[in-house]
């Protein structure tokens, strides 16, 4: 098994993966149809290329997740998964211009020290 510092590049990496395939997702179904079990809806879908990038971000993710769940203790893995919050967070006010309040930002920092005291253990 590997330490914290190996963990961290790369749980930081598959965060910023299911992130990205997330704000991805968000573009994507506003440039979609309304759901209808139509060929005009189903091209929407497949036509889409942010939806297309979304499953790239999520395979690699995916890719990354397998790696790093072989390699390292599922308890100290697992909760990294949570930086994709933070990573969220930041995306929410770079691409979508949410106003993030002062109580998001403490569970952002308070997600970042439960990282860090699960990874020390």
């Amino acid at each position: 098994m590997k330490g914290i510092f190996s963990l961290l590049p790369l749980a930081v990496l598959q965060s910023i993966c299911l992130a990205g395939g997330q704000v991805l997702l968000k573009f994507a179904l506003g440039r979609m149809l309304p759901f209808s079990m139509t060929l005009a809806f189903w091209k929407s879908v497949f036509v889409n290329w942010q939806f297309a990038a979304c499953g790239l971000c999520y395979g690699a993710g995916s890719l990354l997740w397998f790696y790093i769940l072989k390699h390292f203790p599922f308890s100290m893995a697992y909760p990294m998964v949570s930086l994709s919050y933070v990573f969220g967070m930041i995306a929410a006010i770079v691409f979508f211009h949410e106003d993030v309040n002062l109580m998001k930002w403490i569970g952002v920092v308070l997600i970042m020290l439960g990282c860090f005291f699960i990874a020390r253990s």
